[in-house]
This record gives structure tokens, sequence and C-alpha cells, in this order.
């Protein structure tokens, strides 16, 4: 079942219930899938194109809550977590930072990457490989001190 259906059905589930959040966070998917698929051009959305929407979405409640939180505002903060929680439930599980980790040195060995002028080619690949199951933040920040201790 496409992601688009799920949320299809995850939003009729949502209004019988009642509940807001959740139907925020889903109309959210929605929108966003709309606007890709009315962007023009290719019509059909990939899986890869889907994960990057969810995303996105739920990176922008984290930020969005850590402002509010900044700001002593948990009232506000409190709604935007609650929707990235409901986001992150189409999302792959994510890896653990060991589990990154890992993954990261495997890569850097395979590619021969020993200096931070190997970051690019590093992230490139990491990116690509880990993308769906971690954040770009922590890949960034991994490979970053992966290369820096490897010196």
């Amino acid at each position: 079942m496409s992601l688009k259906q799920q949320v299809m059905e995850q939003i009729k589930a949502a209004m019988k219930s009642k509940d807001k959040v959740a139907l925020e966070s889903l109309r959210a998917i929605k929108s966003e899938l709309l606007l890709l698929e009315t962007g023009g051009g290719d019509v059909t959305i990939t899986e890869e194109q889907e994960l990057k929407i969810l995303q996105k979405l739920v990176k922008q409640r984290k930020d969005s809550a850590a402002l509010y939180l900044e700001q002593n505002r948990s009232d506000l903060a409190d709604p935007e977590l609650a929707q990235a929680t409901v986001i992150a439930t189409f999302l792959p599980e994510q890896m653990s930072k060991e589990e990154v980790e890992t993954a990261i040195i495997e890569i850097a060995q395979r590619i021969g990457a020993e200096t931070m002028a190997d970051m690019g080619k590093m992230m490139g690949i990491a990116s690509k490989e880990l993308g769906a199951k971690t954040d770009g933040k922590t890949i960034s920040s991994i490979v970053r001190l992966y290369l820096m201790n490897n010196n």
C-alpha cells in the first residue's frame, strides 16, 4: 500500500476518533504529497521522495519545538513534538547512534576515507545508504568525528 493510501486511511481513522494531533499531522503529509504530485513533470512519487518528505516534516516539527522550548513555551512545543511522533510512525525504524557509527566505519574502510578531504565523498555515500534510517545531522557529526579521530 502506498504512503498516500496509508495516510488517507489514517485520516479517516483520526476523524472518527477525533484525534486532532494525528489529523493535523496526517493532513500535513497529504499536503506535501499533493504538492509533489502537482509540481509538474514526473507524476509518480518514489519511495525515496516519500521518505524525504516525511523526514523533512519531522525535522520541521522538532526544530519548531526546540525553538519554543528555548523560549519556555512548552504549550507550543508539545503539539509540535506530538505531530513529529505521528509523522515518524511512517518512517522506517531509525538506527541507533552505535549502528550509525558502525556503518560509517564500514563505509570509510570500503572507500579508503582517511582525512577530512574525504568528507564530501563519505557524506554522499553515507547519506545515500543511511538517509532513510537516520538524519543527515547525525551522519555528518559521526563522519566528521571519525575523520578527525582517524588522523
